[in-house]
Formats: C-alpha cells, sequence, structure tokens
C-alpha cells in the first residue's frame, strides 16, 4: 500500500535538498554594499544603509529598502540584514541554474552561509518553489527549514515542484496542434 508513495516522497527529498545550492566561489569573493546614504557606528561595529541598497558577493545579489550589517562578532562573520516590501536575493548556483528569493527580511549570517527569509518569504529554483513565513536555508548542510506563520498563509508551508518534462511536453502538445493545423490547410481544396 506504501510502495507508491517511496518514489514520490524520496523525489520530494531531493527536490527540496538541492533547492538552493550556492556557487562555493561566491564566498571567496569580497562583500560590496553600495547604497545612497550610510550611517557607521565604528565602536558598536555597526552601519545601516539605506535608499536603494545593493549586496554582491560574486554572483550573490541582495537589493533591499535598507541594510543593516552587524560586524560584533569580527572580520568575516557579519551579519546582513535586509530590509524591505520585499527585499530580493538571487544567486547562481554551481550547476549554474539560478535561484531567486524575497521576502520582507533577508538575513544573511557570512560565517553560517545561511540566508534567513522572514515575512512572507518565497525561494525559488528552477522547478520548485517554496513559500512560507519563514525559510532558513544552511547553504553548507544543503538543508532548508521552511515554517509558516499567521500571515496568508494561514499557518501552512506550501512547494511547488513543476516537473520539467510537464514544460517540454507542453512545448510539444502546441508544436503537434500547429502541425494539424497545417495539415488541415493542405487539405483544403
Amino acid at each position: 500500500m506504501y510502495r507508491p508513495f517511496i518514489p514520490l516522497a524520496i523525489s520530494l527529498l531531493l527536490g527540496v535538498s538541492q533547492l538552493a545550492l550556492a556557487d562555493s566561489s561566491d564566498f571567496s569573493k569580497p562583500i560590496k554594499v553600495d547604497s545612497k546614504s550610510q550611517f557607521v557606528d565604528g565602536k558598536n561595529k555597526t552601519s545601516l544603509f539605506k535608499d536603494d541598497v545593493r549586496i554582491t558577493q560574486g554572483s550573490l545579489i541582495i537589493d533591499a529598502d535598507e541594510v543593516e550589517v552587524i560586524a560584533t562578532a569580527g572580520e568575516g562573520k557579519e551579519v546582513f540584514v535586509a530590509r524591505g516590501k520585499p527585499a530580493s536575493y538571487s544567486q547562481t548556483m554551481d550547476d549554474g541554474t539560478p535561484v531567486q528569493a524575497k521576502a520582507n527580511e533577508i538575513r544573511y549570517e557570512v560565517s553560517k552561509r545561511t540566508i534567513s527569509l522572514a515575512g512572507n518569504a518565497e525561494l525559488q529554483q528552477d522547478t520548485s518553489m517554496v513559500k512560507g513565513d519563514n525559510i532558513t536555508y544552511d547553504m553548507a548542510k544543503e538543508q532548508l527549514l521552511a515554517t509558516g506563520g499567521d500571515g496568508d498563509s494561514n499557518g501552512r508551508v506550501t512547494t511547488v515542484f513543476r516537473p520539467e518534462s510537464f514544460d517540454n511536453l507542453s512545448e510539444q502538445d502546441e508544436s503537434d496542434n500547429d502541425n494539424a493545423q497545417d495539415a488541415k490547410e493542405e487539405d483544403k481544396p
């Protein structure tokens, strides 16, 4: 009775585990922050960037209305907290696949190699998408945790898998329909 569900469960687990494996070379590159204004508190080792903020590190890009940088733990252990309506994240994976995410708040912890999305969180890669109130992805362990909240999700997490073959079948169906239409027109006197 449970055997038909085993392949489905395995494919779902594999799909989620491969959802966002970041390009490992990105983490050896410097982090650049651009904005229209910046405030630095050297004593407390924090910075606040405002207005059209962009963080880049290799292929990693985070766009936000404002970004708070907390550097109290020292160099290489900074925490970037991006806020926006929404803030967005994108990165190219090792296999060349792009990943995109958006949320009201995106927290990037450099030393832990984690991205945490909070508030209307959505992460999409290739043919998979996860929505929830909070999503945390540990790039080193290749683990994703999504949780629902009290917002639009009614306390639930939604994962959507679109098989690549579905896109190929749709294209084939359109091609077949075009060929059938051409054949009908040729048969007309």
